[in-house]
C-alpha cells in the first residue's frame, strides 16, 4: 500500500545520520518558491550550517502525483511586489546555499525552470534523472538575471552555454546538460535511489576537515578571490591534522579509513 500524500508545505528539513535532507514540498504549484519557501530555505540553510554532525545536504522536490515530474517551475513571479524580496532576496538564498560548509548534492528528480536552475548550480554536485527540462526564461520575462547567479551559469555551463541559455530562453535536454559535465550521473527511476545512495556513502568515508577546507578554496578559486597563502595554510593544517594520520595508516594496512574529522 502506497504511502498518503503529504500536505503542501514550505521546504521540509529532515536530518539523519550526518544528511540533512531539504524537499521542496509544493507538488500540486511544480515546486515554485514563494517568498516564505525562500525564507525558509535560508533557516534551513543556517540551521544546517550550525549542525557541525551533517556533513552532506541533498536538496530534492517531492514530485508525487505530478504527470511530469518538475523539480521546481521557479520563483513566482509575484512575490516581487512584496516589499525586501524579489531578485535580491533569491539571490541571497542561492548563494547561502552556495556558500554553505557541508558538500551539497541536488537530487534533480524532475525538470527546472528560472530561479529554480540557479539552486541547482549553487550545489556542488548533482545527480538528475532521465528525461528532464531545463530552461531559463529570464530575458523572456523581460528580467536581467542577478549578478551570482550568472557568475554560476558562466562558471559551470561555459560562456557559450551560457549565452544559450539567456539569450534564447531554449531549454536544455537531459542529453545536452549531461554533455556539458553538469552531472555526477543521469539516471533512471529504477536506480535513482541507489545511485543517490552510493554517492552519499562515497562522500561521508571520506575525510571531513579535508573536504570541507578544500571546498572553500575550489569556492575561492572559483570567484577569483584565491589567496595562496591562505591555500598553502590549509595544505600545512591538514598535514598535520590525526585523519591525515588515519589516512596514511589505513593505506598502509589496507584497510578503510576511520576518520573523527581531527
Amino acid at each position: 500500500m502506497s504511502s498518503p500524500p503529504q500536505p503542501a508545505s514550505a521546504p521540509v528539513l529532515h536530518l539523519q545520520g550526518g544528511v540533512a535532507t531539504i524537499t521542496l514540498n509544493r507538488p500540486q504549484q511544480r515546486n515554485r518558491l514563494e517568498n516564505t519557501d525562500l525564507q525558509t530555505l535560508l533557516a534551513h540553510v543556517e540551521t544546517v550550517n550550525r549542525a557541525q554532525d551533517v556533513r552532506v545536504l541533498v536538496l530534492t522536490a517531492n514530485t508525487a502525483a505530478q504527470p511530469r515530474p518538475v523539480f521546481c517551475a521557479g520563483y513566482d513571479i509575484g512575490g516581487f511586489d512584496e516589499k525586501g524580496h524579489g531578485a535580491g532576496f533569491f539571490e541571497e538564498v542561492a548563494d547561502a546555499l552556495a556558500a554553505l560548509r557541508p558538500v551539497t548534492v541536488c537530487a534533480l528528480n524532475g525538470s527546472v525552470y528560472g530561479g529554480g536552475t540557479d539552486l541547482v548550480l549553487a550545489c556542488d554536485l548533482c545527480i538528475a534523472l532521465q528525461g528532464i527540462e531545463w530552461r531559463m526564461p529570464a530575458t523572456a520575462l523581460g528580467l536581467h538575471y542577478y549578478p551570482s547567479g550568472l557568475q554560476r551559469y558562466v562558471s559551470r555551463f561555459g560562456v557559450a552555454g551560457a549565452r544559450r541559455a539567456f539569450l534564447t530562453a531554449r531549454p536544455f535536454t537531459d542529453r545536452q546538460l549531461e554533455a556539458m559535465g553538469l552531472f555526477e550521473a543521469l539516471v533512471t527511476r529504477e536506480d535513482w535511489v541507489s545511485t543517490l545512495q552510493t554517492l552519499l556513502d562515497d562522500l561521508l568515508a571520506l575525510a571531513p576537515l579535508a573536504v570541507q577546507d578544500t571546498k572553500k578554496s575550489l569556492r575561492e578559486i572559483e570567484l577569483g578571490r584565491c589567496d595562496l597563502a591562505l591555500l598553502r595554510e590549509r595544505v600545512q593544517h591538514s598535514s598535520q591534522s590525526l585523519d591525515f594520520a588515519e589516512g596514511r595508516a589505513a593505506f598502509a594496512q589496507r584497510r578503510k579509513p576511520v576518520f573523527q574529522g581531527r
